[in-house]
Formats: structure tokens, sequence, C-alpha cells
């Protein structure tokens, strides 16, 4: 699930998050582990200019810091940057902090990545907003050099350049999942080749299955059989009978009907349904958290 409080966005925050911090976090990523939830999801922005702050909000929990805060009060859950904008730090300064938070939650970190949406942002730290696309397809091949087995990692680019520098600790998975977001052509290619998944971004369900055949298609024509995660963002949830309204695009009602609905992705060839739920409060949340891995989720199998 992706996690609410931690980004205020206006087109999906509910009105409690506005007074909700760090205990509230850990109740909820706590119920989603204790539900069996495969992941927990934290978004990344460094700084929204003010033109785009009355739509994003400025609240951006920082993901790193996040979601090693929840690492230290969760047990199975893994922990994905939905997405981190690599483009914006150096791979040296990424791989270290994300080595050190796969390191220290025993190897539970799925690194999703993004290029990025907003020039100030880019612009404030010095990097080029029109190269970001290609400096992630080269950040990315860092991140495999740093993110690696080796203690001195190797990678020789247009945009970044080491050898001889050593990092410890080194991640507690031989290999991290990395997964790419984005629903654009570039990005749909960009995942097909160099990530280990997909993350689409706003993609409606009856646009999923020729998205997911054409990812299909570049790794055939390239050669890739390795196992790939396809991903899914599925409407807002209520499980229940709603007592309020619950807006347009959201999956509502008694468990099974909600399972129905989530159940047509797995037929496209999705292997992980994303889900944010609607509620009025924290309390609420966790409540629709249980009764989603109780009564729901059993249902998906």
């Amino acid at each position: 699930m992706q996690l609410p409080v931690q980004s205020q966005s206006t087109i999906y925050a509910e009105s409690w998050e506005a007074h909700a911090g760090p205990g509230d976090l850990v109740a909820i990523a706590r119920a989603a582990d204790t539900a069996g939830f495969d992941y927990v999801a934290c978004c990344d922005h460094v700084a929204v200019p003010r033109r785009l702050a009355a739509a994003m909000s400025t609240v951006w929990y920082d993901p790193v810091a996040t979601l090693a805060l929840l690492a230290g009060v969760t047990g199975r859950v893994r922990l994905l940057s939905h997405v981190a904008i690599v483009g914006l730090r150096h791979p040296l300064v990424t791989a270290k902090q994300y080595a050190t938070l796969d390191h220290l939650s025993g190897g539970r970190l799925v690194l999703g990545v993004g290029a990025g949406h907003v020039r100030e942002e880019f612009e404030a730290l010095g990097v080029d907003f029109g190269q970001r696309g290609a400096l992630l397809d080269e950040a990315i091949d860092a991140l495999r050099a740093a993110l690696g087995p080796d203690e001195f990692p190797v990678h020789h680019g247009k945009a970044y350049d080491f050898e001889g520098l050593g990092q410890r600790p080194r991640p507690a998975q031989p290999r991290i999942p990395l997964w790419v977001g984005g629903s654009s052509s570039a990005a749909v290619r960009r995942a097909a080749l160099k990530g280990d998944g997909w993350l689409p971004q706003g993609d409606p369900r009856d646009r999923l299955p020729a998205q997911i055949a054409r990812l299909r298609q570049i790794r055939e024509e390239a050669g890739l059989d390795a196992p790939f995660t396809v991903g899914a963002i599925a409407e807002p949830l209520y499980v229940g009978a709603p007592g309020w309204d619950v807006g347009p695009r959201t999956v509502s009602g008694a468990p099974e009907a909600v399972a129905d609905s989530l159940r047509a992705y797995r037929a496209m060839g999705v292997h992980r349904i994303q889900v944010r739920f609607r509620s009025r409060s924290r309390t609420e949340l966790i409540d629709q958290i249980a009764a989603f891995g109780a009564e729901v989720a059993p249902r998906l199998d």
C-alpha cells in the first residue's frame, strides 16, 4: 500500500492527515505488516515550488528517513520508494542511503525509481531538467554497480564516474529489486530493459493490458527472460458498506465485491496491486487494513 501522511497531495490526501505525524505512520505500517501486505511505499520530493504547492502541498517526508523509521517497528513488510527521483542525487549518495536501509532492515528494500517532473526542483539542485531521462538511465546503471556485491563499485559513464571508492555496509540482499515508475513510452521501455519491475503511473485499468503487452514484447525482443514484477495502482478502497460518499473511481462494498474488482488485475498479468484506502481517521484506516487482510486478501488467492 501507498502510505498516507508522508505525502499529502490534494489529489489523494484525507483531511485527517494534515494533523497526523510519526505515531500515525508507525501504527499504519504495523497494521499493514500484521495484515500481510507485501510492501509499504513512500514518495520522494526534495522541495515543491510555490506554483505547485496548492495542489501538491509541501508535505513530502524523506523516503529513506521514513522507511528507516518503519523498518525498525515492523518485521516482515517490504519497504518501497515510490518513487525515488534518483537523478537529483549522485548515485553514490543514493547507494549509501539505500544500501544502509536494506542492511538495517534485513533485506526488505525495493528501490522504485523515476525521472521526476518538477523543473524547479532540478534547477535548485543544479541538475539539468531536460536531461532527466538520460540521467535516470545512467543512474540505474550506476546504482546496479553501487548496490551490487562489490565493496569498491565501478562505473564509468557520461554523467557519473567512480572507481576505487569503497562503501559499507553492503545491502543485505544480493540484488536489490529495482522497479521503474512511469507510464510514458520512454518509461515503459526503460522499465522493460533496465528494471526488475514496472510501477505504472495513473494508468486506468483498461489501458494496462496494452501497456503490459508492449513491455513484454520489448523484453522478448531484447532476449530478457529474468523474473519481472508488473505492478498496478488500484482505485482507492473502502471495505464494508460505506456511510459516506467515497467518490469516483473508488472500489467499495462487501469483501467479495472488492476482491472481484481487484482480481481482474491478476488476469491482466499484474503481480502486485498497490492500494490506497479512503478513510476519515487513522482508526478507520487501520480497521480497513485489518479487514482487507482478513477478508479481502484471502479471496484474491
